[in-house]
């Protein structure tokens, strides 16, 4: 394990299906046109990061989570840039991992050559067992050979809720986020190690409570894991939420910082879709949300 110790303030926008259904109302395949202004999005998005750097937010501390199918462009502008450079390795959209590009996965990692290789995977110690047991193999494959690399290993990691817990809780989602998920994510964690699963990063839903946060951490660095560290995912919630998770990792040491996305950049891009704002205007809408954010953290942090 490599670990990363440095404050990271990460504007996600890897995004494929969301874009092209949520986005663009796309059921199939994007056509080459459609396909088109996604990309140009993705060029919206990243315009408005440099944006937030030209305003104060340092670049040092700043990155993006670019996918290659839609962001290529962007990943390389990135790389230019000298700004911080995380992608993703999994297939958009399934219930169960599965890498992109299959057996091809080295061969995408080594052309673009990202700081951070992530991983999303839903995952509930409560859930289906072989499941649970297929992905971690996968996973463990992965970690090992990103471990002799300089690339480091991205892990997010989302709890659903099984249908037991939904209905333990009211069908209360809010409920479930703060009675049920902090002990399943601990518990998803430990499994996750148990596997030989080694992030240098642990990319996690938000929790309400500081001291939720620190029993994180710990379970993140056991077993002499010390390098290990966590930032808080937006998992496109209100910005009110997303300020309250951020409020209350920033001062727990081993929180490093977040990745959020959705939250800062989806009203301009839905705004800038309907027509109803120009992509100048969407840029600094997008910058103006991002340099919040890290402010939010940065006032917290301790």
């Amino acid at each position: 394990m490599k670990g990363y110790d440095q404050p990271l303030y990460l504007l996600p926008f890897d995004h494929r299906g969301s874009f092209q259904k949520e986005l663009m109302g796309i059921g199939g395949t994007p056509t080459a046109e459609q396909a088109a202004v996604i990309r140009d999005y993705k060029q919206t998005i990243f315009a408005g990061f440099l944006a937030a750097l030209g305003e104060g937010v340092p670049r040092e501390r700043a990155g993006i989570l670019v996918d290659e199918e839609y962001g290529a462009e962007v990943a390389r502008g990135a790389r230019d840039a000298g700004v911080v450079l995380a992608m993703p390795a999994e297939k958009s959209g399934q219930a169960e991992f599965e890498l992109q590009y299959g057996d091809a996965f080295a061969d995408h990692i080594v052309e673009f050559d990202p700081d951070f290789c992530k991983v999303l995977v839903r995952y509930n110690p409560d859930g289906d067992v072989e499941l649970n047991h297929r992905q971690s193999a996968r996973l463990a494959e992965l970690s090992a050979w990103l471990a002799p690399r300089p690339n480091r290993f991205m892990f997010e990691l989302l709890v659903p809720a099984t249908e037991a817990q939904t209905v333990s809780v009211g069908g209360q989602r809010g409920r479930y986020d703060t009675e049920l998920r902090p002990q399943l994510m601990l518990r998803a964690v430990g499994e996750l190690q148990d596997h030989g699963v080694e992030p240098d990063v642990w990319k996690v839903e938000g929790l309400e409570q500081a001291e939720d946060c620190r029993t994180l951490v710990a379970q993140v660095r056991t077993g002499g894991r010390d390098a290990a560290s966590v930032i808080v995912l937006g998992r496109g919630d209100t910005e009110a939420h997303v300020e309250r998770w951020l409020e209350a990792a920033a001062a727990v040491p081993g929180y490093v910082g977040f990745a959020v996305g959705r939250t800062a950049w989806w009203d301009a891009l839905v705004a800038l879709r309907d027509g109803r704002i120009s992509r100048e205007a969407a840029v600094e809408s997008i910058a103006g949300h991002f340099t919040h954010l890290v402010e939010i953290w940065t006032t917290h942090a301790g």
